[in-house]
C-alpha cells in the first residue's frame, strides 16, 4: 500500500507540475464568466435597455436594415437577438473568419466580429461594439484556448483539464486515511491562533480539495465534452441508453418561390403567438439560397438551454420544422445542457454562485499544492 501511495504520489506531482498554471487560468476565468449574464447587463446597460415606448415596436425588417447601414453592404447580418420583453434593445451581430489565418492568436482568425444595438421602438443604432477585444470575449478565449487559436489552445486546455480531473481523484487517494479517526481529524479546519501557515496552506489544500472534489470533477467533465469529440460521443452514447446520437436533416427551404416581403416580421409574429412567455429568440440567418431561418427560442425556463429549436423557410415565412425539449433524445439534452451545468446556471443564481467558489476553490489547488510541494523541497536540500 506505501508503495502504491508512492507512485501515486509521483503522478499527483508531476500531473500538478504540468498543469497548474493553465489549471489556475480556467479557475480564474471560470470564476467570473459564472456571472458573465449579470455582469454584461450592469456594464452594457446603456446598449443593452431602452425606455418603452407608448408605440409598438417597429417591425424586425425595419431595425435589421438599420444595423445593415451600420455595417455595410460588405459585412451582412447574420444572427438577431430579440428579446421578448418591452425594455430591451435588439442585438444584430455579423462574424467573419479569416481566409488565411496567420499567426497562433484567437484574433488571428478573425475578420470582423460585431454586433449592432438597436431601439425596437424608433430603429435607431444605439452603438456598435466590436466583440474581438470586449472584455468577456478575451475571458472565454482564455477559458476556452488560452487566447490561443482552436488548432493550438484547445488540445492543451483538455489535456490540461484531463490532468486535472487525474489529480482529483489521486488527491483523494493520498488524503484518504486508513482509519475512522483520522478522517475525522482530516475533515475540518482546526486551526489555533499559533497554527503555522503552512499547516493552513496544507489544510486549504487538502480540505478544500476534498469537499469540493465531486463537483469539481462534474465541471470538469462538462468542460471535456468540449476538449474531446471521442468524450462528448461517449456521454451522449451513455444518456442515449447505448446509442449514438442521430444526426438531425438540415431543413431547407423551397427555392422555387417567390419571397414574401418582409419574412422577419411574419417569422417573429409567429414566434410571439406561440410562445407569448418567451425570455427571448435568436434568429441565425440563412446562408445561402437553400438555407432556412434557424430560430432558438429561450422558452424562459430556469435552465436556459431548454430551448425549442424552430425552422422558417427564408421565402414563405413558413414553419419547416419545430424541435421541442421533450422531443430531444437524451444525448442532445446532454449537449445542450453541458453549458448551463459547466456555469452553474443549471442551478439559478444559487447554482451560479456554488460554480464560483468551485471555480474559485480549483484555482486554488495548483497555488497550494506548489507552495506545498516548493517547500518540501526547500527542506529536503537544507537536510
Amino acid at each position: 500500500m506505501r508503495y502504491f501511495k508512492r507512485i501515486v504520489r509521483q503522478i499527483h506531482l508531476w500531473l500538478g507540475l504540468l498543469s497548474g498554471l493553465v489549471v489556475l487560468i480556467l479557475g480564474i476565468t471560470g470564476c467570473i464568466y459564472a456571472f458573465q449574464e449579470e455582469l454584461q447587463s450592469w456594464l452594457y446597460a446603456d446598449k443593452l435597455y431602452v425606455t418603452p415606448a407608448d408605440t409598438p415596436r417597429k417591425p424586425l425588417e425595419e431595425c435589421l436594415a438599420a444595423a445593415e447601414a451600420a455595417l455595410g453592404k460588405e459585412m451582412p447580418i447574420q444572427r438577431a437577438i430579440v428579446p421578448n420583453v418591452s425594455e430591451c434593445s435588439y442585438v444584430f451581430s455579423h462574424f467573419a473568419p479569416q481566409e488565411k489565418p496567420q499567426g497562433p492568436w484567437y484574433w488571428n482568425e478573425t475578420k470582423h466580429n460585431l454586433a449592432v444595438y438597436v431601439n425596437p421602438y424608433t430603429a435607431k443604432v444605439i452603438g456598435v461594439q466590436d466583440m474581438t477585444f470586449e472584455f468577456f470575449s478575451v475571458v472565454l478565449w482564455l477559458h476556452w484556448s488560452l487566447l490561443f487559436k482552436n488548432s493550438i489552445g484547445q488540445p492543451i486546455v483538455g489535456v490540461a483539464t484531463l490532468m486535472f480531473v487525474v489529480l482529483l481523484i489521486s488527491g483523494l487517494v493520498l488524503w484518504w486515511p486508513h482509519n475512522k479517526k483520522a478522517r475525522k481529524m482530516r475533515t475540518w479546519f482546526r486551526w489555533k491562533p499559533d497554527t503555522r501557515w503552512k499547516r493552513k496552506n496544507y489544510d486549504l489544500h487538502n480540505i478544500l480539495g476534498f469537499y469540493s472534489l465531486f463537483l469539481v470533477i462534474f465541471i470538469a467533465l462538462t468542460g471535456l465534452m468540449w476538449a474531446f469529440d471521442w468524450f462528448s460521443s461517449g456521454v451522449e452514447w451513455v444518456a442515449n441508453g447505448g446509442e449514438p446520437t442521430e444526426q438531425s436533416v438540415p431543413a431547407l427551404s423551397d427555392s422555387t418561390q417567390i419571397a414574401s416581403a418582409g419574412p422577419l416580421a411574419a417569422i417573429h409574429q409567429s414566434l410571439q403567438e406561440s410562445y407569448p412567455q418567451a425570455k427571448q429568440f435568436y434568429i441565425n440567418f440563412p446562408r445561402d439560397k437553400k438555407g432556412a431561418y434557424f430560430v432558438s427560442v429561450d422558452v424562459g425556463n430556469l435552465i436556459r438551454t431548454e430551448d425549442d429549436y424552430l425552422y422558417f423557410d427564408q421565402y414563405t415565412a413558413r414553419e419547416i420544422t419545430r424541435e421541442t425539449w421533450a422531443d430531444k433524445s437524451g444525448g442532445d439534452k446532454v449537449h445542450a445542457l453541458k453549458y448551463d451545468i459547466h456555469v452553474g446556471a443549471i442551478g439559478g443564481l444559487p447554482g451560479k454562485v456554488i460554480a464560483f467558489f468551485l471555480s474559485l476553490f480549483a484555482a486554488s489547488l495548483p497555488v497550494t499544492g506548489f507552495i506545498m510541494w516548493y517547500f518540501r523541497k526547500l527542506r529536503v536540500k537544507s537536510v
